[in-house]
């Protein structure tokens, strides 16, 4: 098989990084966008040299000569999507999370289980040239036995606006946005083992800060600072995930908080440990001595070269030249955890999943 025809549906701010991809690749023609907003889709599929336009995504579906899509929409709408581009044939590739609630993820997974075509969830940060090199460490034993992992993305003033920040939209706040990532490659990191419990508690204290002055910040293509959400979503969350095999993850993460921005990814094995974030170091012991080893990377932290391997590897999956890397049922997990991390916090009780 040879290059895909490919289509982009949805066209907000993270579609840039699909459609930059796809337009560089040589395993790619990107022949089509889709978006509600037809001013928008005329200018991108301009833009990148896209030949169809569509504003109803079930047309681009039905259009046979396309082999292949990225999803790009409001969480509320990855489920629909996905399952009627699965029964259309195309392979998908989905950003995160790959639903907004539980009952969607398990169609979802199903849906994708009855598919021959692809579906891969967007867990960009597997694909960052640090993650890579730290998972071919851990794979060859390196670190021995990965007992502990801990992951923190905090954002002082972060709540994007719009869609992002009602609740019945997005299906949550952080913790479905930026949490699903540093859960996602703690967990990966850690061999995907099986989850046992989780505790979690999340806080509705601060609020968006949309009073906030001369700070930039990523807002939702619908921000509305007039507009402010019905159902709005968490400030802060935190939870303890364990795993079937006594393994142990803490995370924290925020929209809202008083406090310094800080992002930092740490794993723990009994033969060495290692950071991710915000630089790749790797520390363990020989000869009765510590060692600190910081690879030579071009991209040490997470980078936007991370996009572009996200998108061969799904191409590459597409057309049958390599294994899946984040497939339906890695998303069903991630939506299992959040969901229970939610209902731990409602209920002030662990979750025994």
């Amino acid at each position: 098989m040879g290059a895909l025809n490919v289509g982009v549906i949805g066209l907000g701010t993270i579609s840039d990084m699909h459609l930059d991809a796809y337009r560089d690749s040589p395993s790619a023609h990107l022949v089509a966008v889709c978006d509600i907003d037809a001013v928008r889709a005329g200018s991108r599929a301009a833009e990148y040299g896209a030949v169809k336009v569509f504003t109803d995504y079930k047309e681009l579906l039905a259009d046979p000569e396309i082999d292949a899509v990225s999803i790009c929409t409001r969480n509320d709408t990855h489920a629909e999507i996905v399952i009627a581009a699965l029964e259309a044939g195309k392979h998908v590739l989905v950003e995160k999370p790959m639903t907004a609630s539980l009952g969607e993820a398990l169609a979802v997974a199903a849906a994708a289980q009855r598919s021959a075509a692809v579906l891969q969830v967007a867990y960009v940060r597997r694909f960052s040239p640090n993650a890579e090199v730290l998972k071919r460490f851990i794979d060859a034993g390196d670190l021995g036995q990965i007992y502990y992992a801990k992951a923190t993305c905090l954002r002082r003033v972060g709540n994007p606006g719009g869609w992002f920040a009602d609740k019945a939209l997005s299906g949550g706040g952080p913790l479905i946005d930026l949490g699903v990532h540093f859960i996602d490659i703690c967990w990966w990191l850690m061999g995907c083992p099986s989850v046992a419990s989780v505790s979690g508690t999340v806080f509705h204290k601060i609020g968006a800060r949309n009073n906030i002055l001369n700070f930039s910040r990523y807002l939702s293509a619908d921000f509305d600072p007039a507009r402010p959400p019905a159902d709005p979503v968490e400030d802060l969350a935190t939870a303890l995930i364990k795993f079937s095999n006594g393994a142990v993850m803490h995370f924290d993460t925020s929209y809202s908080m008083h406090g310094a921005d800080e992002t930092k990814v740490q794993i723990f094995g009994d033969k060495g440990g290692a950071q991710l974030e915000p630089a790749l170091e790797i520390f363990t012991e020989q000869h009765d001595t510590l060692l600190d080893i910081s690879p030579v990377l071009d991209s040490p932290t997470f980078s936007t070269v991370a996009y572009r391997n996200e998108v061969e590897q799904f191409l590459a999956t597409a057309r049958g030249d390599a294994a899946e890397a984040a497939p339906a049922d890695h998303g069903l997990e991630l939506i299992k955890i959040i969901s229970a991390i939610y209902e731990s916090s409602r209920t002030g009780r662990e979750v025994v999943l």
